[in-house]
């Protein structure tokens, strides 16, 4: 089997736009978009509010429409989120803002959610950035530790078996999967069958301990 089956490609990508308030459910909607198509929905919310903080940033201290670019990449096992500007005079400022006040608190939020944020001066605009953690081991790599990395090898013998040229990383591909992991999931069964075993009873356990570690690790 092809390693690379088992791997999510997470090419980077960036969206160019003008800053308006109406265009930040928007790019929250492309966001979340495209963390569920690289298997990092759990971090939906955390990468869309760095979103709003850092183009509120530009709205605030650059001005409504402002040529802006939100790029999004992985930074080895990190999500990293980019808002490009072209104002390098205007930096972002991490204040020590109260819960009463009506602003300043958006780096303090920044600062907060994230492993680290930064801010990259060019000769005539700026890179303002954020890298939120993941538990990837690899930039290429599953969430969900060793059991989503084994159920993927599986899945890849099934996929490549009905549907060889789906790409599994693309909507068609991941609807594949899903059907995939049925008729996998029919066939152990099938098998315990076979074996004298009972089914109801392998699923009953199954879902017990997906219960438990899914609350583990929430």
């Amino acid at each position: 089997m092809d390693k690379s089956q088992c791997e999510v490609p997470r090419k980077a990508w960036e969206l160019p736009f003008l800053a308006e308030a109406e265009e930040v459910a928007g790019l929250r909607r492309v966001m979340a978009l495209h963390l569920r198509l690289w298997g990092l929905s759990e971090l939906t919310d955390a990468a869309q509010l760095c979103v709003t903080e850092l183009v509120t940033n530009v709205l605030t201290h650059i001005g409504p429409g402002t040529p802006t670019t939100l790029v999004v990449s992985m930074a080895g096992t990190r999500l990293r989120i980019e808002v490009h500007d072209p104002d390098a005079r205007a930096l972002p400022t991490l204040l020590a803002a109260t819960d009463r006040d009506e602003s300043g608190r958006g780096m303090a939020i920044i600062d907060a959610i994230t492993d680290r944020w930064g801010v990259v001066l060019r000769a005539d605009s700026k890179v303002t950035w954020c890298e939120l953690p993941t538990d990837l081991i690899t930039p290429t790599g599953h969430t969900g530790g060793g059991r989503v990395t084994r159920a993927e090898t599986f899945l890849a013998l099934y996929r490549g078996a009905t549907h060889p040229t789906v790409d599994p990383t693309g909507p068609l591909g991941l609807a594949v999967a899903e059907e995939a992991t049925i008729d996998l999931i029919a066939d152990l069964l099938h098998w315990l069958h076979a074996h004298g075993r009972d089914p109801d009873e392998a699923l009953d356990r199954a879902q017990m301990h997906f219960e438990a570690e899914g609350t583990s690790r929430a």
